[in-house]
C-alpha cells in the first residue's frame, strides 16, 4: 500500500491586506508542481468514496490519476464527461462536505483537496484549449425542449440534452447569461470570465440562448408547450429576497443582498469609474446573515470602501452555515463578526435615513428543526450598533413569476415549486424543475445534480413519446 502522505497542499491567495482593494481573484491556484504533489496524494482506493460524495458523480480518482500522469487533455475529458461547469464548481463547491469528506484520507484528517485538483484542471483546459472531441452526440430526431433560466440548473440541464441530440433553447430573463453565478458570486470569488467560458462550451454543444426574455412575461410555460417544446425544465432558481420584518426595515440605506450584490456583479459597480452603476457604500456597513451571500455582501463592501463591516448573526459561529475558508478570507481582511446577536429594529433620522440597529444578545437552546440550536432572546440585553447602511442576507425564495402565470403548476408555502426529488419532475405534464427553485437557497452543486437528473428523466420520457 502506497505511503500516506497527509500533507495537503494549501491554496496560494491573494494577501489579506492587498486585496481588501480590489477585486481581482483571492485564490490563485495551483502551480503544475502543486498540482501534482496534491493528485499523487491520492492512493487510488478500491472503494472510491470520492465518486458517491459527488453530486454529478464525477470519476474523481480518474482525472487526478491523469493530472499524476501529466495527460492534462485526458483529465479534462474525464471531468467534462459528468460535469458542463468545472471551473465553476472547483471555486465554489463545498466539496469539504461531499467529495472531500468521505474520501479516506479525510479519516486522518487530510482529505484530497479534490476542488482545487478540479479547478486546477478546468483552468489548464480554458488556457490551452485541447480539441477533446465529445462523445458523439445521437442524431437529433427533431425533439426540442425549453430551459427556462440560464444558472448552473438551466445550463447544466441544456449541455446534458444537447449532448443526448436535442434541439434545446435557453430562455434568459436578464441581458446576461450566467444566473445567479453572475449577478450574485462576486468577481474575487467567480470571476465574469469564466462564468462566460463555460457558457460559451454549453452553446457550443448547440444550444441556442435567448437573453432578455422573460419567462412569464414574454410567454407562459403554456405557451412555450403550444408553439412545439415537446419538454420545459424550469430552472430559475430563487430570486426574491427575504426580509426580518423588523421595524424600521424599510428606512432608507437598507439593501437585500439580491441587489446589493446584483449592483456591484451584474450592473459592473465593481469597475467604477468605467461603470458608474449607483451603489450606496456607508462608512459602518452591518450585514445581517451567516451563508455565503453574506460573506459575499459584507466582503463587496470592504472593496467598495467601508471603514467597518460588521456580519449579524444569531447563532453561534459554529452553526454558521458559510464555507469556512470564506469565513477565514472575510476575517482576514478585517471583517468583524457579531455572533448571538438578533436584530430587534432599525433606527433612523428625521430624514428616513438608517442610522443605527438595536439588537439583543442571545443564547443557543435545543436543536430545532434544522438541526442547529435554536437561537433564544435573552432578555434585558438590548444594545445598539451605530450605522449608516444595512445588508439583510437571510436566504431567497423563488420569483412567483412563474408560478402565477402556469396553469396546475403545485408550489409549496414557500413559493418553490412541487416536484420529485430524485427525477425533478413536476406534477405538470412535460414539465420538470432543479436548484433552486425546487429546493429554495442551495449550493451551485446541488441545482447542477437536480439538473442532470432532471436531464436523464425528460430523455427517457421523450425516448418513449
Amino acid at each position: 500500500m502506497a505511503k500516506l502522505d497527509l500533507n495537503r497542499i494549501s491554496m496560494p491567495r491573494q494577501d489579506g491586506k492587498e486585496r481588501r482593494n480590489n477585486f481581482n481573484e483571492v485564490a490563485l491556484g495551483y502551480s503544475d508542481e502543486q498540482a501534482i504533489s496534491e493528485a499523487q496524494r491520492c492512493i487510488q482506493c478500491p472503494k472510491q468514496p470520492c465518486i458517491a460524495g459527488c453530486p454529478v458523480g464525477i470519476d474523481i480518482p480518474g482525472f487526478i490519476k491523469a493530472v499524476i500522469e501529466k495527460d492534462m487533455p485526458e483529465a479534462a475529458r474525464i471531468l467534462k464527461n459528468k460535469n458542463s461547469l468545472p471551473a465553476i464548481c472547483g471555486r465554489v463547491c463545498p466539496q469539504e462536505s461531499q467529495c472531500e469528506v468521505v474520501c479516506t484520507l479525510s479519516k486522518k484528517g487530510a482529505p484530497i483537496a479534490i476542488g482545487r485538483l478540479e479547478r486546477y484542471v478546468a483552468d489548464w483546459e480554458r488556457r490551452n484549449k485541447p480539441n477533446i472531441p465529445d462523445a458523439d452526440p445521437p442524431e437529433p430526431d427533431g425533439k426540442r425542449v425549453a430551459v427556462v433560466g440560464s444558472g448552473p440548473a438551466g445550463l447544466t440541464a441544456a449541455a446534458e440534452l444537447a449532448k443526448l441530440g436535442y434541439r434545446v433553447t435557453i430562455f434568459e430573463g436578464l441581458h446576461m447569461p450566467g444566473g445567479v453565478l453572475m449577478y450574485g458570486i462576486p468577481e474575487f470569488r467567480l470571476p465574469k470570465e469564466i462564468v462566460r467560458a463555460e457558457v460559451d462550451y454549453v452553446i457550443s454543444l448547440g444550444v441556442e440562448l435567448q437573453l432578455d426574455s422573460l419567462v412569464g412575461k414574454l410567454f407562459t410555460i403554456d405557451e412555450l408547450l403550444a408553439v412545439g417544446y415537446d419538454a420545459v425544465f424550469l430552472g430559475t432558481g430563487a430570486g426574491l429576497p427575504m426580509f426580518l420584518n423588523i421595524p424600521g426595515e424599510n428606512l432608507n440605506g437598507i439593501y437585500s443582498a439580491n441587489e446589493f450584490l446584483t449592483r456591484i456583479n451584474l450592473m459592473k459597480a465593481y469597475l467604477f469609474p468605467e461603470y458608474d452603476t449607483p451603489v450606496k457604500i456607508g462608512k459602518k456597513v452591518a450585514v445581517i446573515g451567516g451563508g455565503n451571500v453574506a460573506m459575499d455582501s459584507a466582503r463587496c463592501a470592504i472593496r467598495l470602501g467601508a471603514d467597518q463591516v460588521y456580519i449579524v448573526y444569531r447563532r453561534s459561529e459554529q452553526e454558521m452555515p458559510a464555507r469556512r475558508e470564506e469565513v477565514e478570507n472575510a476575517r482576514e481582511e478585517g471583517i468583524q463578526f457579531k455572533f448571538l446577536t438578533n436584530p430587534k429594529r432599525l433606527i433612523g433620522n428625521e430624514k428616513n435615513w438608517v442610522t443605527g440597529m438595536e439588537c439583543l444578545e442571545m443564547e443557543l437552546g435545543e436543536p430545532d428543526a434544522s438541526g442547529r440550536r435554536r437561537p433564544i432572546a435573552k432578555p434585558g440585553t438590548e444594545f445598539i450598533i451605530e450605522l449608516d447602511e444595512a445588508i439583510i442576507a437571510l436566504g431567497t425564495t423563488p420569483n412567483p413569476l412563474i408560478a402565477s402565470t402556469t396553469s396546475d403548476l403545485e408550489t409549496t408555502k414557500y413559493g418553490t415549486v412541487v416536484a420529485d426529488k430524485i427525477t425533478g419532475k413536476t406534477v405538470k405534464d412535460k414539465v420538470w424543475a432543479g436548484g433552486d427553485v425546487m429546493t429554495g437557497s442551495d449550493t451551485v452543486i446541488s441545482a447542477m445534480g437536480a439538473a442532470k437528473r432532471a436531464a436523464a428523466d425528460i430523455d427517457d420520457y421523450l425516448k418513449h413519446h
